[in-house]
């Protein structure tokens, strides 16, 4: 079967007359860092999200970074954000020397809960971060109106969930990413849209902040060797923006195609009792990054089982980060966030990308009612 947790290259087969003369296009214009590629990709991105400005950068994490920075947040400013996701959403609030809140996650969409955030705000918050986990939008409508009340900003960690849309109350619909102060994205290769090595960016309505931002990333320079603030050096080289400009026609698909896989689990194995299939809101689509299911008893011993059958699968995450060993001066403790902490303990996320077959996914779903027989 040779059943992949991400099969990058096939997928890259499929688009590779595309994909090697858009290479090959970069090389010969020796334009590798800013201009060319980078601001057309840059173009094409922003028309896709119908957004205001798109800044490419080397990572999500230094997408996170520079976002916070653009916003001036200060040693010592409260941020609050989830235990329940990937280390770069706390991490670069520590190496800034902000202070992380946190807040447990909604055991069904695994995103932070809104109505958990009013008690935590007093007059050091400044911002929240929520987090799209596994690619469906957490609820942003409701976190808006909180952070307007309380003067706050919301810096959207979209990294997961390119493509996803945002379904308001009154039917107007947004790409995940546009609806905060300013939102961070990865196209790390397992992304929705990957790269083909690092890189990153981020996305913002404010052309003040897009100024800012831009500055930020490129070591703070207001003009050549003319530095107005204090940066850093992360940027996105053209060779990945000259791929990432050849996926981005396809991004589409390639989530209608997760989107369909995702069908399939759901009908495969939603009739087992001991597994709860990935949630859905009505706020949001789902372009499925991951497909996760809630495992109750026996996660460790099923994901064995798939390894003795040669069929991948990740736990995402297997410890909320309030318990890992390089956040214990943050202060919490087990029980701190009862939720978050049993999904560690429940979710396993099964091959999910845009090249899995019926054959494949028929294989992995009777697998796993075999070991539920």
């Amino acid at each position: 079967m040779n059943i992949q947790m991400v099969d990058l290259f096939t997928q890259y087969e499929k688009i590779k007359a595309e994909i090697d003369s858009q290479i090959e296009s970069v090389i010969r214009s020796s334009v590798f860092v800013k201009g060319g590629k980078v601001t057309e990709f840059e173009e094409n991105l922003k028309k896709y999200l119908n957004v205001g400005n798109v800044i490419s950068c080397g990572n999500g994490t230094d997408a996170l970074q520079i976002a916070m920075m653009a916003l001036d947040l200060k040693e010592g400013d409260e941020v609050i954000t989830t235990p329940f996701t990937f280390v770069s959403t706390l991490e670069v609030l520590a190496l800034m020397k902000l202070k992380p809140v946190l807040v447990d996650v909604d055991p069904n969409t695994f995103n932070i809960r809104p109505e958990l955030v009013n008690s935590h705000i007093d007059h050091n918050t400044k911002a929240i971060v929520p987090v799209h986990l596994y690619g469906q939008c957490a609820d942003m409508e409701s976190l808006t109106e909180i952070a307007k009340e309380n003067n706050l900003f919301i810096i959207e960690d979209a990294c997961q969930a390119l493509g996803t849309e945002y379904i308001f109350k009154n039917g107007m619909v947004a790409k995940a990413g546009t609806i905060g102060d300013i939102a961070s994205n990865s196209f790390f290769p397992t992304k929705n849209l990957g790269a083909f090595g690092d890189g990153g960016a981020l996305f913002t309505n404010s052309d003040e902040l897009a100024q800012a931002m831009r500055s930020i990333a490129n070591h703070g320079m207001s003009k050549r060797y003319y530095y107005q603030q204090i940066g850093m050096n992360s940027r996105l080289d053209a060779i990945q923006a000259a791929i990432l400009d050849v996926k981005l026609k396809y991004l589409d698909q390639f989530i209608e195609a997760r989107q369909a896989a995702a069908v399939f689990y759901d009908r495969e194995l939603s009739n087992i009792p001991e597994i709860s299939i990935p949630a859905r809101v009505p706020y949001s689509t789902h372009s499925f990054h991951q497909y996760t299911i809630k495992v109750r008893g026996k996660r460790d011993e099923l994901q064995k089982f798939l390894h003795s059958r040669e069929i991948p699968s990740m736990i995402y995450y297997p410890l909320s980060l309030h318990l890992q060993e390089a956040y214990h001066y943050l202060g919490y403790k087990k029980g701190d966030f009862p939720v978050a902490e049993e999904l560690s303990e429940q979710v396993l996320s099964l091959p999910m990308h845009t090249e899995l077959t019926e054959e494949q996914l028929t294989f992995i779903t009777s697998t796993i009612r075999e070991f539920f027989s």
